[in-house]
Parts: C-alpha cells; sequence; structure tokens
C-alpha cells in the first residue's frame, strides 16, 4: 500500500483522529500535484462557461416558449 509507505503505519493501528490527521495530510499532497490555471485561463474558463449557459438558457427559454403556445393552441 502506498499510504502506509508515506505515513509509516496502517489504518487499523490509528485512532479517530490520526485517521483525519492522515485524511489531511494526503489532501495537501494531492493538491501540490495540482497545476492551477492562470489568470488568463481563468478568465477565458469563466467566459466560455457563461457563453455555454446563456445559450442553453436561451434554447430552454425558446423551447419553454414554443411548447407554451402549442399547449394554448391544443387546449384553447
Amino acid at each position: 500500500m502506498s499510504d502506509e509507505k508515506h505515513t509509516g503505519a496502517t489504518e487499523e493501528s490509528k485512532g479517530l483522529f490520526g485517521r483525519i490527521g492522515l485524511f489531511y495530510r494526503q489532501v495537501g499532497y494531492e493538491l501540490r500535484k495540482v497545476v492551477w490555471p492562470t489568470k488568463n485561463q481563468l478568465t477565458t474558463y469563466t467566459a466560455v462557461v457563461l457563453v455555454f449557459v446563456g445559450f442553453i438558457i436561451a434554447v430552454v427559454s425558446v423551447l419553454d416558449l414554443g411548447l407554451t403556445k402549442l399547449v394554448f393552441w391544443v387546449f384553447g
């Protein structure tokens, strides 16, 4: 197990607080491996998401309007 190599003990031999500490150490270790986006990339990704969400809102709104008109036309 790779966890045993980094921590020096198995999960069974640790108490509740030891396991919580192990969890946070592992989270910190994994976060050091993350490649964080630059400010320019983050701005670009945010703009893409906002445009996509706006497009989906427009499509759903048009479908809702069309189906509403259809239902009122059929059922009067």
